[in-house]
């Protein structure tokens, strides 16, 4: 299958997925809130079931896309996210927008895993890592696409949100053409019991990472906005501009997967754990500088794509035989961790406000630094020694 035949529609389904589906809502809430008359005890917990929503679904899809195979998953992730957002867009009152936001969270979590396994099925293996890292930056298109909605339409909430349906809609005709169809072969199905963590060589490793990485950029995700509005003398365009910085520079993100390649995943890894980290200790240091924090966002999103991307490479090598899971496992962590982050990081701003808050998640970060993947010495070795054999083989033949 042809590179872009699979990328580009994938870049579009996580684009309007993570991008318009789940990531625009912060952008709209104060709107939101106003026209529904929500107290932000309320909006706090509509926006806390995207998290929900996407801790089930995705562990939903890991199981669907291993027993039925990927093509039916990306379909019901476009269908769920167009259908939520359509709602959200005609939400009469609070409790159809929390099934909007439902749908529409859920959405991210049924895309992640049938894009690895489809990757993994039709694409060549020295494809696979740029093709999976790509598909992934489609989240940081959707990103700055939300931000400029923000902007240019930001005193109407609804037709933002029709016109997200509207480009949902599109893309999701797009894949269901260019997807192909499940078939009953047996390469679209993975043997039982590949959906266990247990004695797998380092699952546990990938665990810990994903979570600790999660906890470290939850305050980004969901509190840098407010802090650089209270911090600083910001317009308006500015605040929706720095959404758009951390979209825009979340695209320079997909190249990790060449940069896999070229230098290991595990240089990989720990460089993009300690830049994605230092984005909120550089935010801390003047959140009040238009310059600081638009550099702050930059890292953010750029590094953000980057080691999302790692987890995802790291995650299909751990689970070699099923690319699902390898998906599943660290995204999962990264949004368990997420939700943990945020709930504390809300304790922390409160107690001692938010310059100390996002200097410490920084270096909770840190920490991930140090359990990052092994560097396969042996498996390199072997790998050179087979390349060279063969190449005498191949010329001993010759002559």
């Amino acid at each position: 299958m042809r590179f872009s035949k699979l990328v580009l529609p994938g870049v579009a389904m996580i684009a309007v997925t993570y991008g318009l589906a789940r990531f625009s809502f912060g952008l709209l809430l104060p709107g939101m809130s106003e026209s529904l008359d929500m107290s932000e005890s309320v909006s706090g917990m509509v926006s806390s079931l995207f998290y929900v929503a996407y801790c089930f679904t995705i562990v939903l899809s890991t199981v669907m896309t291993t027993r039925e195979g990927p093509g039916k998953m990306i379909f019901s992730a476009g269908l769920s996210a167009f259908v939520g957002l359509l709602l959200i867009a005609i939400t009469p009152n609070v409790w159809v927008l929390a099934l909007g936001v439902l749908l529409a969270g859920g959405s991210t979590g049924l895309v992640s895993p049938p894009y690895g396994a489809a990757v993994s099925l039709w694409m060549k293996e020295d494809k696979q890592g740029r093709a999976n890292t790509w598909i992934n930056s489609g989240t940081s298109i959707g990103i700055a696409l939300s931000g400029a909605g923000a902007i240019l339409l930001s005193t109407n909430w609804r037709l933002t949100y029709l016109i997200y349906a509207f480009l949902t809609f599109l893309v999701l005709v797009w894949n269901f053409r260019a997807i192909p169809k499940d078939g009953v072969r047996s390469d679209l199905r993975f043997e039982k019991g590949k959906l266990s963590i247990r004695g797998v060589k380092g699952a546990a490793s990938l665990v810990l990472a994903s979570l600790f990485l999660g906890i470290s950029t939850a305050p980004f995700w969901t509190f840098s906005r407010t802090f650089i509005e209270v911090a600083g003398d910001y317009s308006g365009w500015q605040l929706s501009g720095f959404w758009i910085i951390i979209g825009l520079f979340g695209v320079l993100g997909g190249f990790s997967g060449s940069l896999i390649e070229k230098g290991g995943l595990p240089f990989a890894y720990k460089l993009g754990s300690l830049l994605i980290t230092s984005a909120s200790i550089i935010l801390a240091l003047a959140p009040e500088n238009l310059f600081v924090s638009y550099l702050s966002a930059a890292i953010f999103g750029c590094f953000y794509i980057f080691i999302t991307g790692v987890l995802l490479v790291w995650g299909i090598r751990v689970f070699i035989t099923n690319a699902s899971l390898g998906i599943a496992v660290p995204f999962l962590l990264l949004a368990v961790g997420q939700v943990i982050g945020s709930l504390f990081a809300g304790w922390f701003i409160e107690a001692w406000g938010y310059t100390p808050a996002f200097i410490i998640y920084g270096f909770v970060g840190m920490l991930a630094i140090f359990i990052g993947p092994k560097r396969r010495r042996k498996r390199a070795f072997i790998d050179l020694w087979n390349k060279r054999v063969k190449k005498t083989r191949k010329t001993k033949f010759i002559h």
